[in-house]
């Protein structure tokens, strides 16, 4: 399986594709928002983990643009974000991102369950 992480923060996406490697998943990551659809359209991620707040492009243009391309509108999206506010969650939800984590909310195993969660992989003990 072939996760994007789109994060801008280098230590956060470097603790992230070390935790998705260990566990298995192919990565490749994102630094800002510009990037996401060459590399979605590329690298054809099973699932896209998308922080918000970006450099160049936010998350949330991010994630309408990918929902309203054909190529890639089925790829599922995580949103992992700083951002806490309802309207923020109700937003991303109801563009078709399939969960939404506050970053300081969860740890990072939780964040692992759910993307295995969302991609139908059996839970390891």
């Amino acid at each position: 399986m072939r996760i994007l992480i789109v994060e801008d923060e280098e230590v956060l996406s470097k603790v992230l594709r070390e935790k998705f490697e260990n566990e298995g998943f192919e990565t490749e990551v994102a630094t800002d928002g510009e990037m996401v659809m060459d590399m979605v359209k590329k690298t054809k991620p099973d699932l896209v983990l998308l922080d918000l707040l970006l450099p160049k492009k936010l998350g949330i243009e991010v994630l309408k643009e990918m929902k309203l391309d054909a190529e890639v509108k089925d790829v599922k999206v995580l949103v992992l974000s700083n951002l806490d506010d309802d309207q923020d969650i109700k937003t991303a939800l109801a563009l078709g991102a399939v969960d939404y984590f506050v970053k300081t909310q969860h740890p990072l195993k939780e964040i692992v369950e759910k993307v295995k969660e969302h991609l139908l992989i059996p839970k390891t003990k």
